[in-house]
C-alpha cells in the first residue's frame, strides 16, 4: 500500500506540473499554475438563459453555434453596442482535459441596424486546429479568469436530421400581446400548410394567449424561447432610430430572426420568417411542400425564396355569414372577413419575407438575406404572395379600389372545424 501510494502522489504531481492551458490569440500557451480539480471539467458559470449580460453590459450573448460552411469556427450570435465594443475574445475549454484556447474574436455588426446604437451581432471565433470544442466563453480580455465568465454549450456541433419539412420563426412576441383568433386562425392556416414547428421569441402576451401557447406546446407544436431584452435594453417598438430614439428596434427582431435560422439549421429543411399575422398563399399550390418542391426545382441553387407583402386592411369587412362561425366571444381579429387588398403603390416596393434553406444563409435581415451560399428568388404574386392583415397603409383608399382575393377561402371548411376545435378547448 505504502508503495501505491507514493507512486499515486507522484503522478499527481506530475499532472498538475505539465497541465496545459491555451492562452493566445490563435496559438497556445503552457501554464503551470493550474490545479487538477480545474482541468477534470470546464469552469464557468454554465448559462442556458437566452440572452446573457457580460459584465460591461454593452455585450449580450445570445447562443454559439459551430459553422464549418467556410472556415471551421464558433459563430456566436449576439447583440453588442457598436461603438462602444471594440475587441472580444473567446475562451474555449476541452470537455474532458479542462483545456483552454484563446482566439479573437472577429467582431461582425449586421449592417441593419436602422442607426439604433446596438444591433445583431456576429462574433467569429476561430476553434483549435486538433480538438472541437464543446463549451465555450466570451470575454473583453485575453487574461483573466475564467470561473468568473458565462459557459455557452456551442450548439450544432453534432448535426440532426431533417424531423420536419418546415419551421416557422416569429419574432417576437411582445406589448401584452393579445390577438387571440388571428394567432389560432394563423397557426391553424401554417399546420394546414405544411408546417411541423412554430418558434415563438416571447417577450410578452396576455394570460388567454398564455393558454393558448400552452395548447400548442402540449401539442408539439410551438416552441416557446423566452426574449427578455427589454430586462436589459431600453427597446423601441419601431424599427427606425428616428422613429423612437432607444438602445434597439422592435424588440431585437433581427437577432432574434438570425437565432432562430441557427438554431434550426438542422431541424428544419426550410425555415420562414414572417409575422403573426402573415401567412404564405398561393393560388398556384395547395400548400408549402408542392409550392417548395416545384420552385427549389426550377432553381436548384438557390438558398432564399422571397415573397411580396401585401396588405387587407383589418378595417375593411366582407361579411362571413354563409360560413355559419361564430367566434364573437375571442379577441383578435377575423382573417376570413379581410379578403380585400390594397393595390400596389406608385413608386413603392412592396417589403417582401422569406422561405430560405437555414444551411445556406449567413445573415439574415426582416426582409431580404444579408449573406447567403445561394441565390435570392423573387417569387411572382401570381405565385404566391404573403397575406398580412393589418391595420392599412393606405387608409383614405375607397372600398372600391380595393382588389378582391379570396385565396384564403379555398381552406375555410378546414380552418374553421380546426380553429373551432382549438377554440373550444381553449376559451
Amino acid at each position: 500500500m505504502p508503495w501505491k501510494k507514493s507512486h499515486l502522489v507522484a503522478a499527481v504531481c506530475i499532472a498538475t506540473c505539465t497541465s496545459i492551458l491555451t492562452l493566445s490569440y490563435l496559438q497556445r500557451r503552457k501554464l503551470s499554475s493550474m490545479s487538477m480539480s480545474e482541468i477534470k471539467l470546464c469552469r464557468g458559470i454554465p448559462t442556458n438563459n437566452t440572452i446573457t449580460p457580460l459584465r460591461d453590459n454593452k455585450t449580450f450573448i445570445i447562443a454559439p453555434y459551430f459553422d464549418n460552411r467556410k472556415n471551421k469556427m464558433t459563430r456566436v450570435i449576439a447583440i453588442i453596442h457598436h461603438k462602444d465594443i471594440k475587441e472580444l475574445y473567446c475562451w474555449f475549454c476541452h470537455p474532458s482535459s479542462g483545456e483552454i484556447y484563446i482566439s479573437k474574436a472577429e467582431i461582425d455588426v449586421h449592417p441593419d441596424r436602422f442607426d439604433f446604437p446596438y444591433g445583431a451581432t456576429d462574433l467569429h471565433c476561430p476553434e483549435p486546429k486538433d480538438w472541437e470544442p464543446h463549451y465555450v466563453s466570451i470575454h473583453w480580455s485575453p487574461n483573466g479568469n475564467i470561473d468568473h465568465l458565462p459557459l455557452f454549450e456551442i450548439k450544432n456541433r453534432e448535426p440532426e436530421g431533417f424531423p420536419v419539412e418546415f419551421t416557422v420563426c416569429i419574432s417576437t412576441m411582445f406589448g401584452e400581446y393579445n390577438n387571440v383568433l388571428q394567432f389560432v386562425q394563423s397557426m391553424e392556416m401554417y399546420r394546414i400548410l405544411g408546417v411541423g414547428r412554430v418558434v415563438i421569441y416571447k417577450n410578452s402576451c396576455s394570460t388567454l394567449m398564455e393558454k393558448v401557447l400552452g395548447f400548442y406546446i402540449a401539442e408539439g407544436v410551438v416552441e416557446i424561447i423566452p426574449w427578455p431584452i427589454d430586462s436589459y435594453l431600453k427597446v423601441s417598438s419601431y424599427w427606425h432610430h428616428s422613429m423612437d430614439p432607444k438602445d434597439i428596434g422592435y424588440y431585437g427582431q433581427i437577432t432574434a430572426l438570425n437565432d432562430c435560422i441557427y438554431r434550426n439549421m438542422y431541424k428544419s429543411k426550410y425555415v420562414l420568417l414572417n409575422d403573426m399575422d402573415e401567412i404564405i398563399l398561393s393560388e398556384k399550390y395547395p400548400d408549402w411542400k408542392t409550392m417548395m418542391q416545384d420552385l427549389q426545382s426550377q432553381h436548384p441553387e438557390a438558398a432564399v425564396f422571397l415573397f411580396e407583402n401585401h396588405i387587407f386592411p383589418k378595417t375593411v369587412f366582407t361579411p362571413t355569414h354563409m360560413f355559419n362561425i361564430s367566434w364573437n366571444a375571442v379577441p383578435g381579429v377575423n382573417i376570413l372577413q379581410h379578403v380585400l387588398r390594397e393595390p400596389d403603390r406608385k413608386y413603392i416596393v412592396n417589403p417582401q419575407k422569406m422561405i430560405v434553406d437555414p444551411k445556406k444563409v449567413v445573415q439574415t435581415s426582416v426582409h431580404s438575406v444579408l449573406q447567403a451560399y445561394g441565390a435570392s428568388i423573387h417569387v411572382p404574386m401570381d405565385v404566391a404572395l404573403v397575406y398580412h392583415c393589418r391595420t392599412p397603409l393606405q387608409k383614405n383608399l375607397s372600398r372600391r379600389l380595393l382588389i378582391k382575393d379570396t385565396t384564403l377561402w379555398r381552406y375555410n371548411m378546414s380552418l374553421i372545424g380546426n380553429v373551432s376545435k382549438v377554440l373550444n378547448q381553449i376559451v
